[in-house]
């Protein structure tokens, strides 16, 4: 079979996901040609695929480029002849499924929308239009996967067609690569870590707000992270250490050094941090929003409300490294028994062909 991935800004999370997805397809026979299209900017390169199947579009989320990405998009899908389409987020999914609501196709359509936007926090009305407009798209979509059990509670709750959603787990690869990083730690501290986009959605800036006022000398704070999609100011206080960006292949060896994760998201549809941490046999730290919470469920960390900070507080008041370690240790339990790229490729792949054989 012939596949073709889609994806707008392919970063982050995502890029995590697609690159998981990639490599495990690159290796299986059922696959003879693989293929992923993304936006040139905001897009990481790091792929196992051929130049030529690594295929580019100029864009930006402003609405010239829209219509641009629509032609150029499915001018490539014409191309390519695929059997099977797997489109990766929210603009990617309207550029590919709009045009079929007006013709035909040979092809299958998967979706994953990595994070329904009407589960974001924002206006009641332009949850109203994202709602409309992924029902109306579903109609020409043959399969959609969610991506977390409250991704899929979200949909079938606000009307999704039901019968074309599927929960596959998001999994990351339980290999880790850890190399001798240079960063001096105090090991008499307790050291946390916050991994992320510096956006609304990941929270960071209710986290430094919060740790202006609050005052613990036993506590370190790291960031791992930058700008994305624009430049925002966001004043660090001289407590917090930041450490920039940091390159995926190096990601595991910078867990390794931490006694805890905290993860102050206003929502989020999986929350790929977490998993990265519990592989990593660190202690999560989460807010109660979106899939956060359903990652603490064998005593392998905290949710705090993110609407009353005191909780974070007397969480953070509370700790101690032995707990921690502990919380670790479960943590990277249920990370093995649930999360990894194996299971969630096999059932993807899965999917491919249960859709090929109706």
């Amino acid at each position: 079979m012939r596949v073709l991935h889609i994806g707008e800004y392919i970063k982050g999370g995502v890029a995590t996901y697609i690159r998981e997805v990639v490599d495990f397809q690159i290796s299986r026979k059922e696959i003879t040609d693989i293929y992923l299209m993304q936006s040139s900017s905001n897009s990481e390169v790091t792929y196992k695929l051929p130049d030529t199947h690594l295929i580019t579009y100029n864009y930006k989320r402003k609405i010239p480029y829209f219509i641009k990405s629509l032609f150029k998009i499915n001018k490539e899908i014409k191309k390519l002849n695929p059997d099977i389409i797997h489109v990766h987020s929210t603009f990617a999914g309207v550029f590919v499924r709009l045009p079929l609501l007006f013709y035909k196709r040979d092809f299958k359509v998967i979706y994953c929308p990595h994070g329904w936007a009407f589960c974001m926090e924002t206006s009641e009305i332009k949850r109203k239009i994202y709602l409309a407009i992924e029902k109306l798209l579903a109609k020409r979509t043959d399969l959609i996967i969610n991506i977390s059990e409250y991704e899929q509670f979200e949909s079938i709750k606000r009307g999704i067609s039901r019968d074309k959603l599927l929960l596959i787990n998001n999994g990351i690869s339980n290999q880790r690569e850890i190399r001798n990083i240079q960063l001096d730690l105090d090991k008499n501290k307790i050291n946390i870590l916050f991994v992320g986009r510096f956006d609304k959605q990941k929270g960071l800036d209710i986290l430094l707000s919060f740790l202006k006022t609050y005052d613990n000398n036993a506590l370190r704070f790291y960031i791992i992270g930058d700008n994305v999609l624009e430049n925002i100011d966001i004043e660090i206080p001289s407590s917090v250490i930041t450490l920039g960006w940091i390159d995926n292949s190096k990601i595991d060896s910078y867990y390794s050094l931490f006694d805890a994760v905290i993860i102050p998201s206003r929502w989020e549809g999986f929350g790929l941090v977490a998993i990265e941490a519990m592989k990593n046999k660190k202690a999560i730290i989460v807010s109660n929003r979106g899939a956060l919470p359903d990652f603490v469920k064998v005593n392998n960390g905290y949710v705090f409300e993110l609407e009353n900070l005191e909780t974070l507080e007397i969480i953070l008041d509370s700790l101690n490294k032995e707990e921690l370690v502990q919380k670790g240790n479960k943590g990277f339990e249920l990370f093995n028994s649930c999360y990894t790229s194996i299971r969630m490729n096999e059932e993807i792949l899965n999917c491919y062909e249960e859709l090929l054989q109706e």
